[in-house]
């Protein structure tokens, strides 16, 4: 009874005369009967009004959970929004810098054909004209056989699958893998990407060089000044 807000009302059942007679009282003095029936009521009464407060209160606190769960799936959904927006920005970011270095390669490879046009006069990717046929030279009884020449330097010109060609003077001595290691930097394909080996053939006469000719001094090989070379 305390606990139902009618503390009174246990002070009458346990026998306490003033609440007693303060119900009696009420009743209009008709009998212990009608002021236990009175009392009953009011007990009943009590417990209503309770079961409806604690029924408030309990709407009241499904109403903040489902506000704060609300407040959470928003703050969630912010959040993947921004991871979103944070990860497309990188991809963007990512890929402007992959242009950009690839334009940084595409512009080296046009500062060396340039100056390897400058250096060597003449534009590179120009296909090679025909070499000239030296002529008949009538032989004379008296005439001495012609000395062969010694060359310091080889200038090679390579030419490539797609039809372009490349132009580099090498040292005699220099071996033939130099020549090939020239061609796998010039040849101008996009870093990383798929390449083929490089195989080196002579045009006249035609062989293909191994491995082994790698090795192998461009004089040795006869290869004098102008040789050409093709991959």
């Amino acid at each position: 009874l305390v606990e139902l807000g009618a503390p009174w009302l246990a002070g009458a059942i346990h026998g306490v005369s003033a609440p007693r007679e303060k119900a009696l009282a009420l009743t209009g003095n008709q009998g212990i009967e009608a002021a236990m029936d009175w009392m009953l009521e009011l007990v009943a009464q009590k417990q209503r009004e309770r079961e409806e407060r604690e029924e408030r209160e309990a709407l009241e606190r499904e109403r903040q959970r489902r506000k704060q769960g609300q407040e959470l799936s928003a703050a969630r959904q912010r959040l993947q929004e921004d991871e979103m927006r944070r990860a497309a920005e990188e991809r963007r970011r990512e890929k402007a810098e992959e242009l950009a270095a690839r334009q940084r390669v595409r512009e080296k490879i046009e500062r060396d054909k340039a100056e390897r046009a400058k250096k060597y006069g003449g534009s590179v990717g120009s296909r090679p004209s025909p070499p000239t046929e030296p002529g008949p030279v009538p032989s004379s009884p008296s005439q001495e056989p012609p000395t062969k020449r010694e060359y310091d330097q080889c200038r090679i010109q390579v030419r490539l699958p797609d039809g372009t060609s490349l132009t580099q003077t090498f040292r005699a001595r220099e071996q033939l893998a130099a020549v090939r290691l020239y061609v796998e930097l010039h040849r101008g394909e996009e870093p990383g990407g798929d390449q083929d080996p490089v195989q080196l053939l002579s045009g006249f006469p035609r062989r293909a060089f191994s491995e082994a000719d790698m090795e192998r001094p461009l004089q040795e090989l006869g290869m004098p000044s102008g040789t050409r070379n093709r991959t």
